[in-house]
């Protein structure tokens, strides 16, 4: 009986670490209970597709874009110098992935040209989008939410096109369920602008 009790004492203290330990790990935030994403208002259908040579190929490199919008947060400019973060309101991925991957379903159902979404050094193209997302949150000073994109066109030799887009909804509720659907519009309506842009 005694040997059993040390036995049962001696288990006891291996684990009494790990389940000490157990206590203080956190093996990520808490999920959210829903995301954020960019829906285009157009899809190429199943089985579309396009040829082209390198001249009407189209690149998406990657989009840069400041430190506040590097985040999945959706900011919230509350003054001149003063920015937040919108509570409940987390994006499936960064904005500004999820925005070149917008523009090139636009391109896509809007061109015959072959996209090709990310900066592939092997791809065989002449036209090669790059940019900057300037702005992509809510303003509280105005109840609107604004997309910005400084768009860059490399073009032969030295020469380079530059343009800026942006998109503004006015009257939108500072909530999660109004601002993401509002950033989808303003989205989307960047998009196309881009693509007229690009031809």
């Amino acid at each position: 009986m005694r040997d059993f009790a040390m036995r049962k004492f001696k288990t006891l203290a291996a684990f009494a670490p790990a389940l000490l330990l157990a206590g203080c790990i956190s093996f990520g935030p808490e999920t959210p209970d829903s995301l954020l994403t960019l829906t285009p208002t157009a899809t190429a259908p199943a089985g579309s597709g396009a040829s082209s040579n390198a001249g009407q190929s189209i690149v998406l490199s990657e989009f840069e874009a400041p430190a506040a919008l590097d985040v999945t947060r959706v900011p919230v400019q509350i003054d001149d110098t003063s920015i937040a973060y919108l509570q409940d309101a987390t994006w499936v991925e960064k904005p500004a992935r999820l925005f070149r991957r917008l523009i090139g379903e636009t391109l896509r159902t809007r061109t015959n040209r072959i996209i090709v979404d990310g900066d592939d050094p092997g791809a065989l193209a002449e036209t090669r989008l790059n940019g900057t997302v300037r702005q992509f949150g809510y303003d509280a000073r105005n109840s609107s939410v604004v997309v910005v994109f400084d768009g860059v066109l490399p073009g032969a030799g030295s020469s380079v096109r530059t343009r800026r887009f942006e998109a503004v909804i006015s009257g939108v509720a500072p909530e999660a369920a109004a601002v993401g659907p509002a950033l989808n519009q303003a989205a989307n309506q960047v998009a196309l602008e881009v693509a007229e842009w690009i031809g």
